[in-house]
């Protein structure tokens, strides 16, 4: 047997209306057959593909459950192969029996991303769209749910085999040209040849830029709220929280450890970070979440710097404003419904992006919003054209793309089309690996092994 019949749960474990125990492999309807009692009489083996079953889930001729089974046959099936869903009531235990019974009567446990792969290799789709699936599974947005169907759909793979097929036929005809002279083949000219490769650059060129800003969309960015006590920091962070989540005083060295949440505001995920306010202090404890402060200005991805508008700007003020001009940041004028009192031109004159807010009153939201997007280059991204969603696909990209670089040096240059050719083949091969037509199976392995298990 080619591929023996694997099972899994494939909804959430834990209470709900229904779970899922997905069965494939060639012998899955046999499979389901053993533990499936259709109420009508008859088998699953009788049905044809895309036809669904009422009956019981049984085990030693004892019933666990009603359920249904949904039954499809090769190749129009999720991984190319019979597949068998077999809806039953939701549980853990529920759940877990039929799985047990599934696996008793001769299917064996899938492994983490089993049915994903076997729709790779059964060429249902190919590696970047395989990718994709588990990125529907984890979005944090709409912008990122959004992106990672349409890399499902195969936008960027087709854009990928767009570059790969133009230069394939020119890397064939350059062959053809060099190899059988007595043909009377052709020559491909310099302009088709440059034309060929400056297209897979440009192309290459904006997928690689647009790279940043769809893993901020994936993966949120490390943002933390950092300035002297009481200039609302812990209020900005149960603003954008929604929630309680830190300790709002009067009294200075309220938040002394570091509190993190994750939000999404617009289309960026904040992974954000309330810390201690940063001043001197006797107070040991208070002092080491100082020390954790300013530590992770030096390692986050965006600042929030939060300064009170209705105080005169200080030396723990200034200090900061200094730290974090070499890093992605926004000055943060807090208290913008009291009298203002702070010298706001400072701020101006010595950071780029400014925003004014009232984080009591939850005024000025938007305006943060914005000024966030503008800064992860969020704010221009567009899901429906295809991204880059890995670092493993950024890194083939990013090959391709210098390998077509060299091509074009070499053109300019005025070197053999022998030597041009030996770039566009390396630019070939790494698109390949990206789709992965060409991938080893320990990249294969490597990329499976991230999904869940069921999927």
């Amino acid at each position: 047997m080619k591929n023996p019949p694997i099972a899994a749960i494939s909804t959430a474990q834990g209470q709900g209306g229904i779970g899922v125990i997905r069965i494939s492999g060639e012998e899955a309807v046999t499979v389901a057959d053993r533990v499936f009692v259709c109420a009508s009489g008859k088998r699953l083996a009788d049905l044809k593909g895309y036809n669904a079953a009422f009956g019981y889930v049984e085990k030693n001729g004892e019933k666990i459950d009603e359920a249904i089974a949904l039954v499809f046959l090769a190749p129009h099936s999720y991984t190319g192969e019979n597949v068998v869903e077999i809806s039953c009531h939701g549980g853990l235990f529920i759940t877990k029996e039929v799985l047990r019974t599934v696996i008793e009567a001769g299917a064996k446990p899938a492994q983490a991303g089993e049915f994903t792969k076997r729709a790779f290799l059964n060429g249902k789709i190919d590696l970047a769209e395989a990718e994709s699936v588990m990125d529907i599974i984890g979005a944090k947005n709409t912008a990122a749910a959004r992106a990672a169907l349409v890399n499902k759909e195969g936008i960027l793979s087709k854009k990928i085999n767009g570059i790969k097929e133009e230069l394939i036929d020119k890397a064939a005809h350059l062959a053809a040209w060099a190899d059988y002279p007595e043909e009377d083949i052709p020559e491909i000219s310099y302009n088709q040849l440059m034309e060929a490769v400056e297209h897979g650059l440009n192309e290459l060129n904006s997928l690689l830029d647009g790279y940043d800003a769809g893993q901020v969309i994936k993966e949120g960015i490390d943002t933390v709220i950092a300035g002297k006590p009481n200039v609302g920091k812990s209020t900005l962070m149960n603003l954008l929280t929604g929630t309680q989540k830190s300790i709002v005083t009067e009294i200075p060295g309220t938040t002394r450890d570091i509190i993190e949440e994750t939000v999404t505001l617009g289309n960026v995920v904040l992974r954000l970070s309330d810390t201690a306010g940063i001043r001197n202090t006797d107070n040991k404890v208070e002092k080491i979440g100082v020390e954790k402060a300013i530590q992770r200005l030096k390692t986050c991805g965006l600042v929030l710097a939060v300064f009170d508008s209705s105080m005169p700007l200080e030396k723990e003020d200034y200090k900061l404003i200094e730290d974090i001009k070499n890093v992605p940041s926004v000055a943060v004028i807090n208290k913008s419904d009291l009298e203002k009192k702070i010298d706001s031109d400072y701020i101006e004159k010595n950071t780029e992006n400014v925003v004014y807010i009232s984080a009591g009153n939850a005024s000025g939201l938007q305006e943060l919003e914005s000024v966030i997007e503008k800064i992860t280059g969020t704010n221009s991204f567009d899901p429906s054209q295809g991204v880059l969603s890995n670092e493993r696909q950024r890194n083939s990209a990013f090959l391709a793309k210098k390998a077509l670089e060299e091509a074009k040096n070499a053109l300019e240059i005025g070197m053999t089309f022998d030597a041009v050719t030996i770039s566009i083949e390396e630019a070939i091969s790494e698109l390949l690996e990206l789709t992965g037509e060409n991938v080893s199976d320990e990249i294969v392995d490597k990329v499976f092994h991230n999904f869940c298990v069921g999927k």
